[in-house]
């Protein structure tokens, strides 16, 4: 009995002992984080106040010049590679005795601006808010930030979250481990794209160029927002985006409802049945094979009913009655390719309303795809479909003998896009992250399984074939690509215990 009570005595030693090294370290960076917060607020500040438009090239170096000796202070070393437009820029730092690399992903531009849609004279210009009774948010004088932060104000400003924050977040850790005289266990590479919104030209025509340079054993995107939970958030994939146009056509010029109504076919009503024949009543894909390879499993099952959605909740959001019946979830229904309108035309164009008879409608259509599915193949099956319709199906439009000839025919011009990626949930670098995070953080991350969204660089994740995981920061509700975009001052600072987290995880 006396043994054995010292040993549950050792055993209860030891475990205070992992307890406290983990909670010491925790809330060493907690405190670590709030003493440099309001400098970091600084810094954001500056930064985001350099407009980077990706047209401007002008601008964009000027902010090339600010993160530049950031960085190299840091102990890295930059190159800015040559493309056919704006340069990419390329931080790397080696650490001794590491075995591995992590590739991290961020974006130096943001999306354009109209000032006339902003609560606030510049955009360029970050204004600190804090939310008042009606909702809203109110400016506030940024020498609040040298007495306590609230985690609840916001700094709005044209890419202040979309994709400033995130840099400024990994510039921040960098620092407190260099303060602390710390190494990651891994060497680093950062790739700030500085044509993100407007595609990734420079990025994705370097990448068989720059293919060694890039080379890494994971790769991790830091951009877009993290789960309305604002729990840390892991998403292993995204879906991808194929897209096609459709046109039908009646007389070969638009006629007057009064003297031909009832006598030329008016192709609205042929586009129309036609659309129709693509989706059930209940907002199923009926084109054949177009669900083809998507499969569920338990695990899967799981993982997905693990995101804290609240189906209610986004249903009141939308206003909507009730979802598509494609999936049971909104997370299941990501899994599925889709298939969209996006918009309906005519010739004719301009105030007014005419009583024509429209020579033909075009409907434009979105395909996004998921890992299971190909861009070409889901826009042959569309195709295909088509044709099963009894129309014949051109890559041009029609002749006259062929519109003689043909009493219903169709334009389709397709687009493969790019194809979507996803790393698998037991990949072992998502299961150490997630253990990481966990740890870190006191709760399990959100896992989710594909977002909804098509990001640029799929092409790089596909190319260079290495696990890529992207961790969201930034709040939900930022106003990403909008007027007043705003980043959470809280999520800033959970945002730099996240870089802590990766930077000091031991990568096996």
């Amino acid at each position: 009995m006396t043994m054995n009570r010292y040993l549950y005595q050792a055993l209860f030693l030891f475990l205070l002992l992992v307890t406290s090294r983990n909670t010491f370290a925790q809330t060493s960076w907690d405190t670590a984080i709030e003493e440099v917060l309001a400098a970091t607020l600084a810094d954001h500040r500056e930064f985001v106040s350099l407009r980077n438009v990706a047209t401007d090239k002008a601008d964009m170096l000027k902010n090339v010049d600010w993160v530049k000796p950031r960085f190299e202070a840091l102990g890295f070393d930059v190159d800015l590679l040559a493309s056919s437009t704006l340069p990419i820029f390329l931080a790397e730092r080696k650490v001794e005795s590491a075995t591995k690399t992590v590739l991290f992903y961020f974006h130096l531009d943001g999306q354009a601006v109209n000032p006339e849609k902003w609560e606030q004279e510049d955009p360029f210009v970050p204004v600190l808010k804090e939310q008042s009774a009606d909702g809203g948010f109110k400016p506030i004088s940024w020498d609040y930030i040298k007495g306590d932060i609230n985690p609840d104000w916001r700094v709005f400003g044209r890419a202040a979250a979309d994709d400033k924050a995130p840099i400024m977040m990994m510039l921040t850790a960098l620092k407190l481990l260099q303060k602390q005289q710390k190494d990651p266990s891994f060497d680093i590479k950062i790739i700030l794209d500085l044509q993100e919104e407007a595609g990734s030209e420079a990025f994705l025509s370097t990448l068989k160029q720059y293919q060694n340079r890039y080379a890494a054993d994971y790769m991790v995107i830091m951009d877009g927002p993290a789960h309305p939970s604002n729990r840390p958030t892991l998403t292993f994939g995204c879906r991808g985006i194929a897209s096609c146009s459709i046109t039908t056509y009646g007389a070969k010029l638009p006629q007057h409802s009064g003297h031909y109504g009832n006598y030329a076919p008016n192709p609205v009503f042929g586009l129309s049945h036609l659309l129709a024949s693509m989706k059930d009543k209940s907002g199923r894909v009926l084109i054949d094979g177009y669900y083809d390879g998507i499969t569920i499993s338990p695990q899967v099952e799981a993982t997905l009913r693990a995101v804290p959605d609240n189906e209610e909740e986004i249903q009141e959001g939308l206003k909507i009655n009730n979802s598509d019946a494609v999936a049971d979830s909104y997370q299941k229904a990501l899994q599925y390719p889709s298939l969209n309108v996006r918009h309906i035309e005519t010739p004719c164009k301009g105030p007014g309303l005419k009583t024509i008879i429209p020579e033909e409608i075009t409907a434009h259509l979105d395909v996004r795809l998921v890992a299971e599915t190909d861009g070409k193949a889901q826009l042959a099956k569309i195709r295909q479909h088509i044709a099963q319709q009894g129309f014949l199906v051109l890559d041009r439009k029609p002749t006259d003998e062929e519109r003689k000839s043909n009493d219903k025919i169709v334009t389709f011009i397709a687009n493969a896009g790019v194809n979507a990626f996803r790393t698998p949930l037991d990949d072992p670098f998502g299961i150490q992250l997630r253990q990481a995070l966990e740890e870190s953080f006191g709760q399990a991350p959100v896992s989710i399984r594909t977002m909804g969204g098509t990001v640029p660089i799929i092409p790089a994740v596909n190319t260079l074939q290495i696990p890529a995981i992207i961790v969201p920061m930034v709040n939900m509700d930022n106003n990403q690509h909008n007027p007043n975009e705003n980043i959470r001052i809280g999520n800033i600072a959970d945002g730099i215990k996240t870089c802590l987290t990766i930077l000091t995880m031991d990568i096996e």
